[in-house]
């Protein structure tokens, strides 16, 4: 079983073994009853069994939909707020003098000079200071009309350009109540794709901070030419003498004070309607060029309905952590669910999220030790980082102390396949590294890309709770499935949510079709209020990834193959588009790898390959025998042609060679090949791994090359 894979192994005496299992059948049998009666597993048990999302007619390609909507998909989650600006009132008025919006004061900045002489800053932060609803409210109102003041139309785009912190989600909000379009930039983001964005939509006015001002902007204010004012969100840059001449800096106080002054008469004309672009969310391109999402006010409203109903008891109790990009459409829309019910949202940082981050000074506290928060989303990457720190840990354990914990491990994934619990092991065994990340959240979100069984596996023993996995796109405004908490299988994303049904479309070239057994298999199509408006300013790709039915139903066309299991749970089993996302979340084009490659004297053939599991890219390369002879010839490599391309050797050889080239080619790091398989055999239409016109058949190739692909991703490239 799944279950038995994912064990960890122990070096236990066998006759002891036996004792410890007999004692272990012996707790379980005596618990049982107890538990049975008093804990409200059972009903988690039936849940897990039950039927989750059906489709809505028998035919083959029929839409899914979630059974608590199977008549009507949600769209609105108050009665009458059907715009960001009403949620954000209704929220406020309802909860006026509760704490929402939390960040950590700092207390001391230090340099600290490393064994290697590097320099690096080190904060201590003391507690979290909190404005409530109200005084967020205010804040953004006064902001709002203060941008008002600076010239800001409604209707109109202003770019944010900055880290998670409370002041992005102020703006936001004063944004979304004024009905400007607020155009959102990752600030990982190269320079290139920033001016892209910042020209494409034309904006006059960029919301930062002082660091990203000074890090990023600096270099390309003059390749923005509308450019003309830049509102810094935390005090004045202590040097601007750089910006060209007609860009005013601001700071968000100043801008704030004018809009507290202003005459606001007229404010009621510029309230948004719900089909208003509300956000321009930039994301990664195929072509290295970001596409602009736009995402209107009922497309958000729909996507956090959806949400907040797969997270059971949400409310006042509820304190969240915010420390992954707001401009990506996963945080933002968790942010907007727990703003909507009353939570807390309590601001950090990867470099600050822990006692162990980057950033904190040795002894003093992380932001989770500090916040100790109920609810938290992740990226598989972080996930991954966690499951490792904890195993490295494990492994410097006392033998006694490891072997104790494996059992517990084992034990405890047992349990939960049966869908039990283990209220012994998790205060004894698993308390210490719940504390990890503040020893109180009850639900982890999980999305972005795939997370693996054993990370999943790994996160629900170790911290005690459900592992929420998500699907959904910048172009469906995040939404798409979720997991349900009592869901502790492994590998799947979960039903369609309450506001939007998934069908299943046949892919004659990968060999998916909607009538396939024992699971309908096609391309995932997400339809509903959540689906977005499109690209800005690029209709081709909108007509290309979106289309409306014959009921005026609006469908996204995701390029995602997914199969539905009997209880109504999606699956992603490929991808349509040669577009891969790694694990860190940079998108590859695996086409344009192979593109910058197969020209090489060395390389007849080349198939790039990219898991989302993984960081780094791989490749089977058919080498030109003559080429890579004269190579073996150099390096002193005798042997017989199978055995050249056999060789560990010559495959670092060749490696070499890509490497120069894909650098040639501009290629980024991360689309690089790190490992190669070297085929003797040239790849031709009769192997059935290329097509008659000798294009490269992924899925043939994937299957052929499958236990090399398991040799090149068994260990990590350091």
């Amino acid at each position: 079983s799944q279950a038995a894979k994912m064990k960890l192994k122990h070096n236990i005496n066998p006759v002891l073994l036996q004792l410890i299992n007999f004692i272990i059948l012996v707790y379980s049998f005596v618990t049982y009853i107890p538990w049975y009666i008093f804990s409200g597993s059972r009903q988690a048990i039936a849940k897990a069994k039950q039927v989750k999302a059906k489709p809505v007619n028998n035919k083959p390609g029929g839409a899914y939909r979630s059974v608590n909507s199977l008549h009507c998909l949600a769209s609105v989650l108050y009665p009458g707020c059907d715009t960001l600006d009403k949620v954000f009132k209704y929220a406020k008025t309802k909860f006026k003098d509760k704490k929402l919006l939390g960040t950590r004061e700092i207390l001391k900045e230090e340099d600290e000079i490393q064994p290697s002489g590097k320099v690096f800053k080190k904060v201590i932060l003391g507690k979290y200071t909190w404005l409530s609803y109200e005084d967020v409210y205010i804040k953004a109102v006064n902001f709002g009309n203060g941008l008002a003041v600076l010239g800001q139309q409604p209707k109109t785009n202003i770019a944010i350009f900055c880290e998670t912190r409370a002041e992005w989600m102020i703006a936001a909000q004063a944004c979304f109540m004024c009905n400007y379009q607020l155009v959102t930039l990752y600030a990982t983001l190269g320079g290139s794709a920033i001016v892209h964005g910042l020209n494409e939509t034309e904006v006059t006015t960029i919301i930062t901070s002082k660091e990203l001002m000074q890090t990023k902007l600096k270099e390309i204010v003059s390749q923005v030419p509308l450019l003309r004012h830049i509102i810094t969100v935390d005090g004045k840059p202590t040097t601007w003498s750089e910006f060209p001449k007609g860009v005013i800096v601001h700071t968000m106080a100043s801008v704030q004070a004018m809009g507290a002054k202003a005459d606001t008469g007229n404010k009621q004309q510029s309230r948004p309607v719900p089909s208003d672009i509300a956000v321009i969310m930039y994301t990664s391109g195929s072509t290295g060029v970001p596409k602009g999402v736009m995402i209107s006010h009922c497309n958000i409203i729909a996507g956090i309905t959806g949400m907040a109903e797969r997270i059971p008891n949400l409310g006042e109790k509820d304190i969240y952590i915010g420390y992954l990009p707001l401009a990506h459409v996963l945080e933002l829309s968790a942010e907007l669910v727990c703003l909507s019910h009353g939570c807390r949202i309590g601001y950090s940082s990867p470099q600050t999220l822990a006692d162990q981050s980057s950033k904190i000074k040795k002894g003093s506290k992380g932001d989770v030790t500090t916040l100790k928060p109920t609810l938290m989303a992740a990226v598989p990457e972080i996930m991954d980082r966690i499951y490792k720190n904890v195993m490295n840990k494990v492994n410097e354990m006392t033998s006694f102390q490891r072997n104790l914990f494996i059992l517990a491990y084992n034990y405890k994934m047992e349990q939960i396949s049966k869908g039990y619990t283990t209220p012994l092991c998790d205060s004894l065994i698993f308390r210490k590294v719940r504390m990890l990340l503040g020893g109180k959240i009850r639900i982890l979100l999980c999305g972005g890309a795939p997370l693996s069984a054993a990370t999943q596996r790994f996160m629900n023993i170790c911290f005690c709770c459900p592992v929420g996995q998500g699907y959904g796109l910048t172009e469906s405004a995040g939404a798409g499935t979720i997991t349900e908490v009592w869901d502790y299988t492994t590998g799947r994303v979960g039903a369609p949510l309450v506001c939007c049904e998934i069908k299943l479309m046949n892919w004659e070239e990968g060999g998916y079709y909607n009538t396939d057994k024992p699971y309908p298999r096609g391309e995932i199509l997400i339809g509903g209020q959540n689906v977005t408006v499109g690209y800005y300013k690029n209709e081709v790709r909108t007509k290309k990834d979106f289309s409306v039915d014959e009921n005026g139903q609006r469908w996204l066309h995701t390029g995602d193959i997914g199969e539905f299991h009997q209880d109504g749970c999606l699956k992603i089993i490929d991808r349509k588009k040669d577009l891969v996302k790694l694990q860190a979340g940079e998108y590859v084009s695996l086409g344009k790898v192979e593109a910058a490659l197969k020209n090489l004297p060395l390389v007849d053939n080349i198939c790039a390959y990219a898991s989302s599991f993984h960081s780094y890219v791989i490749g089977f390369v058919v080498p030109n025998q003559k080429e890579l002879a004269e190579l073996a010839r150099k390096k002193g490599f005798k042997g017989t042609w199978e055995e050249i391309c056999n060789s560990p050797e010559m495959e670092k050889e060749v490696l070499k060679v890509l490497a120069e080239a894909a650098m040639a080619a501009n290629l980024e790091k991360f689309e690089i090949p790190v490992k190669i398989r070297l085929s003797p055999d040239p790849w031709t239409p009769e192997t059935g791994l290329v097509t008659d016109a000798f294009k490269l058949k992924r899925k043939e190739l994937t299957a052929y090359y499958q236990m090399d692909i398991d040799r090149m991703y068994g260990k990590n490239v350091k």
